[in-house]
């Protein structure tokens, strides 16, 4: 089982700050090398988030480059927050991609999220999550304690909606999500009642999108991460997706796709206040 860890948005956003640096004074990665006595490979690593960047190496490069004054600090405190430990790493037996969803997660200013088979990872209750990973788990045949694992793990994600700077979450739900048994009818009623819980948050919002409705986009599942600026350096909004058999980032090129897909299944969906009422109807069924 791969047991690499996923580059945190900061360490992602100080590597392309280095390698913007370094082609603004003209030089290779081989020139740098030879500069600071380093192997190609080090340079190359660094600027690709595939290694730590330690702090002594980013003063170095800094020095080599000609930083100083305000921009200077900002980018050793952007190394100094980089080099920090994500909570997730703490979970060595995650898979690399999964641990790459949770430190972009982390990070993320803004999640907006379709949802057409499931509850959103981040709205889920116990009950209901173990039930989910516990149905992978039969196509993959997790231990029991990985298992409990990657329930824990859901867990914990919850708390960047809790947080002091929250996370802001929008999630467009396809009423079948609401009426799909997942679990017993007990564990259903309680997902349908924190569901509504966090529909009171106010950096929540779930609308739901009716099955008699029209739908124009018809998209699997599908999560968009946005980013604030840090320090002025801009990251890139992320796409993810997943499959039974693969877990998916996209960036860029294919973002503004997903864009207009959420913006068209949000028009469509019901307001709020009608959202809410349908969920609470859907957990009285329940």
């Amino acid at each position: 089982m791969s047991t690499s860890r996923g580059p945190s948005v900061r360490q992602r956003r100080l590597a392309a700050e280095l390698r913007r640096l370094r082609e603004r004074h003209g030089l290779t990665g081989d020139e740098v090398a030879e500069r600071l006595t380093w192997s190609t490979a080090k340079v190359s690593r660094i600027e690709n988030a595939r290694t730590g960047a330690k702090i002594g190496d980013v003063l170095k490069l800094l020095d080599l480059y000609g930083i100083d004054g305000s921009r200077r600090d900002d980018l050793v405190s952007l190394a100094h927050d980089a080099a920090r430990r994500g909570w997730w790493e703490e979970y060595r037996d995650l898979p690399g991609e999964l641990a790459s969803f949770v430190a972009l997660e982390s990070e993320a200013t803004a999640v907006r999220e379709w949802g057409s088979t499931v509850f959103p990872g981040l709205l889920q209750t116990e009950g209901y999550a173990r039930n989910v990973i516990g149905g992978w788990s039969d196509l993959a045949t997790l231990p029991p304690q990985e298992l409990e694992r990657r329930v824990d793990v859901r867990m914990r994600r919850r708390e960047v909606l809790h947080r002091a700077q929250s996370l802001e979450l929008s999630a467009v739900l396809d009423e079948a999500v609401l009426q799909r048994r997942i679990g017993d009818q007990k564990v259903m009623r309680e997902q349908l009642e924190h569901l509504l819980r966090m529909t009171e948050l106010p950096n929540v919002t779930v609308r739901i999108l009716p099955l008699n409705t029209a739908h124009s986009v018809l998209a699997e599942s599908f999560i968009l991460l946005q980013f604030s600026p840090v320090h002025d350096i801009v990251f890139p909004d992320i796409v993810h997706t997943e499959s039974l058999t693969i877990s998916h980032f996209a960036e860029e090129a294919v973002t503004h796709m997903y864009r207009l897909a959420y913006k068209s299944l949000a028009d469509q969906a019901l307001d709020a206040t009608e959202s809410r009422q349908r969920i609470i109807e859907a957990r009285d069924a329940w």
